[in-house]
């Protein structure tokens, strides 16, 4: 091999990699061994071929060489990719110059058992390992098995006949065309399985199509479908998470007594000679090929989209409430984060509230929209999916599936993680209503146990409340099945609601009030808060009234009055949600020293980068109207994160068009009236009202009159219910 030719492909490929937008994630590098090794890596697309190789040289030092398929070794690229490492499956030395590269530590080997590309991705038949590829079914190759055990064959038979019969060590050394000081005697040989997930995976038509169609008369199709799905993940870019499972040792494999004997046979045994261990060695082989089959798929990084598809392709009906598909994920998601043996997207590791809301970050619309464009399911005028049966279940061609039914590839990925397809099934098959008690269930429980960590974590002796001023409580209705979601305000708690909650509760409505993050506990974990730690509470106490009541209402007070704002921007449109109040709103505040907050904030920043800690100003006093409920201490990044929710609330307000509320008290020392007006001003709601009551203070909610603020809210309620 080519030295210069093979760093010289290595620039050229990390030339072409820094121009994509594909993003490989590199995990678990610490398995990768010292020694000769042989990668075992599963094979979707040709993008891994150039960028693993690359990747693997940059980790270990050591030049990656492969297999490539005969038919590109023609004219000068034939003879370059010859020179830079890669060897012809044709190439009849083929066996001995990989072995040869082990034993002598020249470079380090990458092999896809499955032969080439499984685009179907479908590996997996009936607890077992079988590849469905264009040429039909077959059993994952033993190539990396056989290699591994070939070079620890001879690596030590090499070591028993230089001390034992010297001549024929050297006859060994002639037929490698090594010299002896070249033998590696301290690299043992590992086969390190590697498991590549590519996410979102979505094929279409892209530049390199459209430049490959002018420049080249009548490609195949074949030849367009891999331009088109491997060429938008390279410019759309994809995420490709690359992982490193525990190395396979392959010296132990080699321990039968008649192997030994071939290894210390003093006969002489050339490369491709019939020996007596030979079907001890061929069993071996397929063991280890079953351990490291085993192990790449067991990597398998589970995403939305695995998920999303899994529940379409195997649900026994062919309409789908869209809701309930998402809850169904939700749970999955739930169930994921509790196992330690499956590997998951980090956007599966991040709060799944989104998918019981909005859909914020499009993990389902991107699926569905997918789906849609394929024909695969269709939206009917109630906003049902309705499966195309037919088309869903068709296998279709090799070649063409991953354009054609990307949600068959997709649930094909995960079939080999059967306890995750199992517990799919068993959600798949659950009553809509169990699913929603469910949900409901585990985020009453996770809200509490959350506030009980943050409590015990952050709580100040002699400044902290008492759990109970923090707590999040529900207030069971009647049967009308009406719920109100009741969000306090900042550096308070739902305590600070109670008076409201309790009212409402008399009317017949249930009542949920959630705890906002890094309330009810201390400063300093408000400090470590964002708006969209207090966003994500919000929403899981949305979920937690949707499962339970038929009928919603959306409000809150101060920063909670804006959440709710936040809140109905994006939920309005789901038919149990009527209307929305939000009392004395903050798009601006009164208190003149939050005009400071921005440039101290930056400040308190900076200091802490430069890790002086002497003059940053976290912090300061604060005097509430409700000492038992509210904080003393006012963290200057809390104030700033009410800033930074308000800002992006402003331009979504007008997109509000169902029922609303707002109360202000004309005299607010803390919220300038003329901002909620404005923000009154700023609904579209056809049905809208403005109250403005004559109080002295900030919470209106608490104390003297406050039940004409209660009267008001309940008024509103009772005039929207149908």
């Amino acid at each position: 091999m080519n030295r210069f030719a093979f760093h010289s492909t290595d620039l050229a490929i990390k030339t072409i990699y820094e121009m994509a937008r594909t993003r490989v994630n590199l995990h678990d590098q610490e398995n990768i061994p010292d020694g000769s090794i042989v990668f075992a890596a599963n094979h979707f697309t040709r993008i891994e071929t150039l960028f693993l190789p690359f990747h693997l040289h940059k980790i270990t030092g050591v030049p990656v060489w492969s297999l490539a398929d005969a038919s590109l070794f023609k004219g000068f690229v034939g003879k370059y990719i010859s020179k830079a490492g890669a060897v012809s499956t044709r190439d009849p030395d083929r066996d001995k110059v990989m072995v040869k590269s082990l034993l002598t530590g020249e470079a380090n080997w990458v092999i896809f058992p499955e032969g080439r590309m499984v685009k179907n991705k479908k590996i997996f038949e009936n607890g077992e390992f079988i590849i469905h590829a264009d040429q039909g079914k077959h059993r994952p190759h033993t190539g990396a098995a056989t290699l591994g055990l070939r070079t620890e064959f001879y690596r030590e038979r090499l070591r028993l006949l230089k001390e034992r019969d010297p001549q024929e060590f050297k006859r060994l050394l002639g037929l490698f065309e090594v010299e002896e000081e070249a033998v590696r005697f301290d690299r043992p040989s590992s086969i390190v399985p590697i498991n590549i997930t590519y996410y979102p995976m979505r094929a279409r038509e892209s530049i390199i199509s459209k430049i490959t169609g002018k420049l080249v008369e009548k490609p195949s199709e074949r030849t367009l479908e891999e331009l088109m799905t491997e060429g938008s993940m390279l410019l759309d870019g994809v995420d490709v998470d690359v992982r490193f499972g525990k190395p396979i040792k392959v010296r132990p494999y080699l321990k039968s007594p008649v192997v030994e004997w071939d290894i210390s046979s003093m006969e002489h045994i050339d490369f491709d000679d019939p020996i007596n261990s030979r079907d001890i060695l061929r069993e071996a082989s397929c063991t280890l090929m079953q351990d490291y089959m085993s192990r790449i798929y067991g990597m398998t990084l589970i995403n939305h989209d695995h998920i999303f598809s899994s529940l379409i392709m195997q649900h026994e009906s062919d309409y789908i409430d869209p809701e309930d598909l998402k809850s169904r994920a939700f749970v999955m998601a739930h169930w994921l984060k509790k196992q330690e043996t499956f590997y998951v997207h980090s956007s599966l590791q991040e709060p799944q509230s989104h998918l019981l809301t909005d859909d914020r970050y499009d993990k389902f619309s991107n699926i569905l929209k997918l789906a849609e464009e394929k024909g695969i399911v269709r939206l009917d005028e109630d906003g049902m999916i309705v499966r195309n049966a037919e088309l869903l279940c068709n296998e279709g061609d090799f070649h063409s599936l991953r354009i054609q039914n990307p949600l068959m590839v997709m649930a094909n990925e995960v079939e080999p993680l059967t306890e995750f397809v199992a517990q799919l099934r068993l959600i798949g098959k659950e009553r809509s209503e169990q699913i929603a008690r469910r949900i409901s269930g585990f985020l009453l429980h996770r809200s509490i146990r959350n506030f009980e960590k943050d409590y015990l974590h952050y709580a100040i002796e002699g400044e902290s409340k008492s759990l109970a001023i923090g707590q999040p409580y529900l207030l069971n209705g009647d049967e009308r099945r009406i719920g109100v979601l009741l969000i306090h305000g900042y550096m308070a708690t739902p305590e600070e609601v109670k008076e409201l909650a309790l009212y409402l509760q008399k009317q017949g409505y249930w009542v949920y009030a959630p705890r906002l993050r890094g309330h009810g506990t201390a400063p300093e974990d408000l400090a470590e808060r964002s708006w969209m730690d207090w966003v994500v509470s919000v929403e899981e106490g949305y979920a937690v009234v949707k499962t339970m009541c038929d009928t919603l209402f959306l409000g809150g007070f101060s920063t909670g009055a804006g959440l709710s704002l936040d809140l109905a921007t994006r939920v309005q449109n789901q038919p149990k949600v009527k209307g929305v109040f939000a009392v004395a709103p903050p798009m601006k505040l009164q208190d003149y020293s939050t005009r400071f907050v921005p440039a101290v904030d930056t400040w308190n920043a900076l200091m802490k980068r430069f890790r002086i800690e002497s003059i940053r100003k976290e912090f300061v006093e604060n005097s509430p109207e409700n000492p038992h409920i509210n904080y003393t201490r006012n963290p200057i990044s809390g104030v700033r994160e009410i800033d930074r929710l308000m800002d992006q609330l402003a331009p979504k307000l007008e997109q509000i068009s169902i029922p609303a509320l707002v109360i202000q008290s004309a005299q607010d020392p803390v919220v300038n009236p003329k901002g909620s007006r404005k923000i009154f001003n700023l609904i579209s709601s056809e049905e809208k009202e403005y109250r403005l009551f004559n109080f002295k203070r900030h919470g209106i909610l608490l104390h003297k009159g406050s039940e004409r603020v209660h009267r008001a809210v309940g008024e509103f309620i009772k005039d929207h219910v149908e």
